[in-house]
């Protein structure tokens, strides 16, 4: 099988390549040139936001693994105010609208023409809209761990990309036959970041609307291919959170909720130890994945 790989370029593209590359036939997409690693596939340069790279990429492709997208609301205050006081240069306000909706339709429409089964998108766990909050409104939790079936409440631009972008591939897959299926990964952590996460690893001194939530790039990668390699046997769309096993907290979690957020005490269920507040019962269950890599494994 022939799998395009967008924004191969990224952090997690290697991971996703190298979880691919010695059983299938693998086409790189980006707009600058893969890491060194991956040289010696086939490269596509295009962007997303135009329908004719679009178009060349998904050439002959029977599946696409597509990681590209703007990583962040390029809208956010706080976001361009970050980037103005590192002297950094802004992305176009819009940047993120455009690339994440209108770059994932011009890929789904391309696909259709060319054929293509399968597509399985990175999303993101900000699509259920705790993270890049802009209100003082906090962000509605109605349980814990968060499962897929949790409400969104998205008020930013990426958190919103990523929710519409799961509806986009319904869509497809209603209209044209389309197999697509998304991943709510939490902060996505290749074996260097773990390390540093348990070289500084501190006890909680705050609650985090993030809710201390990151996944293994390489379980990440396992998780795509295996629902890439399943598809055929699963409901022609579906959601899947990916989320390491743990929270990224030194302290068991129900402590530092009890101590942080003791309102979410009694909303919180089933969870032990340093259990995660992203539940991954659902890939569990239904894909037999089952997430492996830690940064506890780091600590001293």
């Amino acid at each position: 099988m022939r799998v395009l790989i967008t924004g191969a370029s990224g952090r997690f593209g290697t991971y996703m390549a190298a979880a691919l590359r010695d059983d299938y036939d693998l086409v790189l997409a980006s707009r600058t040139p893969p890491p060194e690693e991956l040289r010696g596939l086939p490269w596509v340069q295009g962007d997303l936001n135009v329908f004719e790279d679009c178009r060349r990429a998904v050439h002959g492709v029977q599946a696409i693994m597509h990681l590209g997208a703007v990583p962040e609301p390029s809208d956010h205050p706080d976001v361009r105010r970050s980037y103005a006081e590192r002297g950094l240069p802004q992305r176009p306000f819009d940047a993120t609208m455009h690339t994440n909706i209108m770059g994932t339709y011009y890929l789904l429409m391309a696909a259709v023409e060319e054929g293509v089964e399968t597509v399985v998108m990175t999303g993101s766990n900000c699509a259920f809209g705790h993270g890049y909050r802009i209100s003082t409104r906090p962000f509605p939790i109605r349980y814990l761990p968060l499962d897929e079936e949790h409400p969104s409440d998205v008020e930013d631009s990426y958190s919103y990309t990523k929710l519409a972008g799961e509806e986009l591939l319904a869509s497809f897959t209603r209209a044209y036959g389309l197999r697509t299926y998304v991943t709510r990964p939490g902060g996505i952590c290749p074996p260097e970041r773990l390390q540093s996460m348990a070289e500084n690893a501190r006890p909680a001194t705050a609650w985090s609307d993030w809710l201390f939530s990151y996944v293994a790039s390489e379980d990440l990668a396992d998780l795509q291919r295996v629902i890439l390699e399943k598809a055929a046997d699963l409901p022609a769309h579906d959601v899947y959170i990916a989320n390491a096993p743990d929270s990224t907290l030194l302290e068991p979690t129900m402590d530092v909720i009890a101590r942080f957020r003791p309102d979410l005490v009694p909303l919180a269920k089933g969870i032990s130890g340093h259990g995660a507040l992203l539940s991954t019962a659902k890939a569990q269950r239904v894909l037999g994945w089952q997430p492996t890599r830690s940064w506890r494994q780091y600590l001293r």
